[in-house]
């Protein structure tokens, strides 16, 4: 599986990054976890008229801004958008006059699939996560590999079964070394890696840096240093950064 990492602030966008959306290509599909506005660099990435499918993990602004840029796709095969319950009142909303085009009036087919059960995409798993509104987090398998995708969340058993094994975990790292915050719960890089490790996951990307918190490149290096103390295998996530899984 090919990763390209198109956002990776959280909150808002600065010369570190956009907000978060994460592009994974397998043989047969594209995937996409959350659509910050890192969404909107897509169309370099999908060539063929393999299914599209966009999982988003909550509805704060930096993790749905960028699908006010969904007007410039012509994809011919549409695109598939799953979300928690709320998804299709959200396009009723916010992505709706007058704040961008409709859904009835963009170029491709949008399905929007709201998950209240077990019907995903074949080879995909949801769990909610905690944190301050209904978030979930999800787990990919294909081409024999694990990819767990964990944004906006604390601790939690969830958290830990997603990750459990993955190939590799992409995990948030909001807040920095040593801060908390129980009424709207976040990770920091000790507690990132804690999962990674506890999970027995293979590698540990970091992503969603708070650009309040982070506000250059040398703080999300020093994030990475503190990881790597107790999960060696970590990287730094970064906009346009590509892995193969």
């Amino acid at each position: 599986m090919k990763v390209c990492f198109l956002g990776t602030n959280g909150w808002y966008d600065t010369k570190t990054g956009n907000t978060t959306c994460v592009f994974v290509e397998t043989k047969n599909e594209y995937i996409i976890f959350d659509a910050g506005n890192g969404f909107y660099k897509i169309d370099k990435y999908i060539k063929n008229k393999k299914p599209i499918y966009l999982f988003l993990s909550h509805y704060h602004l930096d993790h749905i801004i960028g699908l006010h840029t969904l007007a410039k796709f012509v994809f011919k095969q549409g695109m598939d958008i799953y979300g928690p319950p709320g998804l299709k009142k959200l396009f009723q909303g916010v992505i709706n006059v007058p704040y961008t085009i409709p859904i009835a009036h963009l170029k491709m087919r949008i399905g929007l699939h709201e998950i209240t059960g077990p019907s995903l995409p074949a080879g995909i798993i949801y769990k909610p996560l905690k944190h301050s509104v209904p978030c979930y987090g999800y787990r990919l398998y294909s081409e024999g590999k694990t990819i767990a995708f964990c944004t906006d969340t604390g601790v939690c058993g969830n958290l830990l079964h997603l990750a459990k094994d993955a190939d590799l975990l992409i995990s948030e790292c909001s807040l920095k070394k040593g801060q908390k915050n129980d009424a709207w719960p976040h990770l920091n890089p000790e507690s990132a890696s804690r999962v990674a490790k506890e999970a027995k996951a293979k590698k540990l990307a970091l992503v969603h840096f708070d650009a309040g918190l982070y506000l250059d490149s040398n703080d999300r290096m020093q994030a990475g240093k503190e990881s790597r103390k107790i999960f060696r295998n970590t990287l730094i996530g970064r906009d346009n950064l590509k892995i193969t899984v």
